[in-house]
């Protein structure tokens, strides 16, 4: 008997679109509670570089995947599938809906398409390092790294198709054999039903305004006190959490190599390009049902929604 997967709503797009309203919009519309699928909002006193909701905003709706861990304590994609599993669960099993609202597009990747870490034959931490940087990079390098090593597959998958390009790289790195010469990749099921929704403002110019405006309230509202502190508790520069944008751009500032204004510049530019890559990422992804936040209204938006969680394009 085949197993009825679990619905889930997953809201997606770039940085400082709206996601955390609309997300609290639908919590309200459709009795759900909200799992951050942020990969620096898990880090404890990492707050308002990361954009983290107040518990004052969270207009007493449930959220999860927040505060998980200290900022010098590794958490990887795989420890994230495993929580984010067990959190869509506990919420289906008290007849609510999960929502997911996914900033680390490496997160909600994990939960939308079959990425089993358990197999035989596999390197977590070497495919995450590759996720990484076709996030960062695109896909395009990988594909040529997948070239050198085993044209034949190469051949067969196009520089989009990431998952499988990086399945291939993984195969070739854990046995030494191109893929094409050992065993085929075919796909598992997805573990979930997710509808995807994603937010998102033609008017590039306008986004990008908005992240500045961003920077501009997170430097208003501490941003440089809190990234002290973390200095002051033993969290240096070189952590994998500094890294995130803001803080290694703070932390720069603090150590003289940047003034507050070159910092503050950095931030912005930083955001900036990866509200890009975000859209890069996202716009392979075909289950997207696009909303344009200047020329949509959150009703409608809310009425489109149900109509995908009920099954009806």
């Amino acid at each position: 008997m085949k197993k009825e997967k679990l619905r889930v709503l997953i809201i997606v797009g770039p940085t400082a679109v709206g996601k955390t309203a609309l997300s609290l919009a639908c919590a309200k519309a459709f009795d759900g509670e909200i799992l951050s699928a942020d990969s620096m909002q898990i880090y404890r006193g990492m707050d308002i570089g990361t954009a983290k909701i107040r518990p004052d905003e969270m207009e007493g709706i449930p959220h999860h995947g927040l505060d998980l861990v200290d900022p010098d304590q590794p958490f990887t994609v795989v420890e994230f599938q495993r929580y984010a599993d067990r959190v869509i669960r506990d919420i289906h099993q008290r007849g609510k809906l999960p929502i997911i609202v996914g900033g680390t597009m490496l997160y909600v990747k994990s939960l939308i398409d079959p990425m089993d870490f358990t197999e035989a034959k596999e390197d977590p931490e070497f495919r995450q390092q590759l996720w990484q940087q076709a996030e960062e990079q695109g896909g395009e390098l990988l594909h040529k790294r997948l070239q050198e090593m085993d044209p034949v597959t190469a051949d067969r998958l196009h520089p989009n198709d990431i998952k499988r390009v990086i399945r291939a790289l993984e195969v070739h790195h854990t046995t030494g054999v191109p893929m094409s010469q050992s065993f085929g990749n075919q796909a598992n099921e997805g573990m979930y039903e997710p509808v995807l929704v994603g937010l998102n403002l033609e008017d590039r110019q306008e986004l990008y305004e908005r992240i500045n405006r961003r920077v501009e309230i997170m430097i208003e509202q501490g941003l440089r006190n809190e990234v002290e502190d973390l200095l002051a508790q033993g969290y240096h520069r070189d952590l994998q959490s500094m890294q995130a944008i803001g803080y290694k751009e703070i932390a720069d500032c603090l150590a003289g190599r940047l003034t507050l204004a070159e910092a503050i510049e950095s931030v912005k530019q930083g955001s900036r390009r990866y509200a890009k890559r975000q859209l890069s990422w996202w716009r392979r992804e075909e289950r997207i049902c696009w909303f344009d936040v200047e020329k949509t209204k959150e009703r409608d938006r809310i009425q489109k929604i149900q109509l995908l969680l009920e099954g009806i394009s």
